[in-house]
């Protein structure tokens, strides 16, 4: 699945490889790091009536200090993180050996950011506000990813 969804911009990476369809191992986590705490329990309220099992930081340390990064089903990274940059964060992670799939949200859509979090790596790109439909989708293709 690639390409445009819907007008708030969800973008699935189209560099992944194609995969059977799966269910994601509810046993493990989607990390969820945020510095806005709206969108972070937004997102946890969405995810966890879905049934997946979530974790969420607000700080780029806690996230660091606290997340079983090598067990994760997948991140959702925020781009712009009170002086991170999400895409670093991810590169970073890689350079650790740590990569499960990263699903980038920002509230600032520019051609030159989605261009560096696709090439990044990513499974997909959302622009804020997306809709519930569009972080499922994402979510389920990035499973599709870590298997």
């Amino acid at each position: 699945m690639s390409g445009r969804l819907t007008a708030r911009r969800l973008i699935l990476n189209q560099q992944q490889e194609a995969a059977p369809p799966s269910i994601m191992d509810l046993r493990k986590a989607i990390l969820v790091l945020d510095d806005d705490r709206s969108v972070l329990g937004a997102v946890e309220r969405l995810l966890k009536v879905r049934g997946f099992n979530v974790e969420t930081f607000s700080t780029v340390d806690s996230f660091i200090e606290r997340a079983n990064l090598r067990e994760a089903a997948c991140l959702v990274l925020d781009i712009n993180l009170n002086g991170v940059c999400g895409i670093e964060l991810k590169r970073k992670l890689t350079d650790m050996g740590i990569s499960p799939p990263v699903i980038f949200i920002t509230g600032r859509d520019e051609d030159v950011t989605r261009r560096a979090a696709l090439s990044a790596g990513c499974v997909a790109y959302l622009s804020k506000p997306f809709s519930s439909r569009d972080l499922v989708d994402a979510i389920e293709a990035a499973s599709q990813r870590s298997q």
